[in-house]
């Protein structure tokens, strides 16, 4: 089983992996564009891509992320064992 969780974890890190370094860096970015640097119409421009707005996803695309970091936390987390059942071995 945990072979299995091993092979998804994989499949949907590679698959998150450009929409969240996406969602990180335009995040990050438009945080000092707006906050320090004051560059609000650029700040807007980040916030349109860190939604996907700017291709009209800004619906579905938080989703998406959302899902599939679910995803991995619960493949993630089952890899750990963490959840694993003991086995009484003292008795």
């Amino acid at each position: 089983m945990k072979r299995a969780f091993r092979k998804y974890h994989r499949q949907i890190a590679i698959i998150l992996c450009l929409p969240l370094f996406l969602t990180l860096l335009t995040g990050m970015s438009f945080t000092i564009a707006h906050e320090w640097l004051h560059q609000d119409e650029f700040g807007e421009l980040l916030l349109r891509i860190h939604t996907l707005e700017i291709i009209h996803l800004e619906k579905i695309y938080p989703l998406l992320n959302g899902l599939g970091l679910v995803g991995l936390l619960i493949t993630g987390l089952s890899m750990t064992g963490l959840f694993r059942q003991r086995s009484d071995s003292h008795s």
